[in-house]
């Protein structure tokens, strides 16, 4: 694999996603922060800047995966749409490198988006003068990141082989089964059928469980996992997104073009 091709494509993916707008998501969601520290502490007595740091984090994972899910489906099927895939695909480049580059490309970009939206999320906590748990809001974002780098790894998967719609509603449906996935593991353990509980804990292990990556509600009260959990956490989530990352190469290396 050429890390020079793998750049440039990345370069390619960022720079025209930045030309499509996507950072005035930064413009929307400091307005809703900003209409939140003013108008929450006044609905609220108690408990207001806790409300507006839990806002502030799901805000940013949400803002997150709008762009994850509708830009990564894209990202290949933009390419067929145009054909500009087959003249890329002439060149000397792998199809490897092709997949990889994309989403080397959309991470980056939403490594700025995260972290523009986190500036301006504590900037909101400075405003209404609340505590702020500095090092739990970091690693809450950290692993924000983290659980989007994996969702565009499967958005990138599922839009190799189908449609944007149809790869928009896949990537949404692993993004809630990931994030339910541990109930299915409490359902095997209540279920009295010893195979259909073995059904429930194969489902639970071949979906991503996506609760590992989030911080945000412990966030909120300042706390932050032990080292050894923290380490654990990430190296699953980026092992999960190398999964999906090869999945996506081995299923794009299939298609005629």
């Amino acid at each position: 694999m050429d890390a020079s091709r793998v750049v440039a494509i990345a370069h390619n993916v960022f720079r025209e996603t930045i030309r499509d707008r996507i950072l005035y998501l930064v413009m929307v969601f400091a307005v809703a922060m900003l209409g939140a520290a003013v108008l929450i502490p006044q609905v609220a007595n108690q408990a207001h800047n806790k409300i507006i740091a839990d806002l502030g984090l799901a805000a940013i994972h949400f803002f997150g995966l709008i762009v994850a899910i509708v830009v990564g489906t894209g990202l290949v099927n933009k390419e067929i749409e145009k054909r500009t895939v087959y003249v890329l695909i002439a060149k000397p480049m792998s199809r490897a490198e092709f997949i990889v580059g994309k989403h080397l490309g959309l991470s980056a970009l939403l490594s700025v988006l995260v972290l523009l939206m986190t500036v301006v999320f504590l900037l909101s906590l400075l405003l209404v003068q609340a505590p702020i748990p500095l090092l739990a809001i970091l690693w809450a974002t950290v692993f924000t990141f983290l659980e989007l780098v994996l969702i565009v790894a499967a958005a990138l998967l599922f839009g190799v082989f189908t449609s944007s719609i149809l790869a928009t509603l896949y990537t949404i449906a692993l993004f809630l089964m990931g994030h339910a996935s541990r109930a299915l593991l409490q359902l095997s353990k209540l279920v009295e059928e010893a195979g259909l509980g073995k059904v429930f804990e194969v489902i639970y292990l071949i979906l991503p469980d996506l609760e590992r990556l989030n911080l945000r509600d412990a966030a909120v009260y300042g706390q932050v996992p032990p080292p050894a959990e923290l380490l654990g956490d990430a190296l699953y989530g980026l092992a999960y997104t190398l999964l999906l990352l090869i999945l996506a190469v081995l299923v794009f290396a299939r298609r005629e073009f």
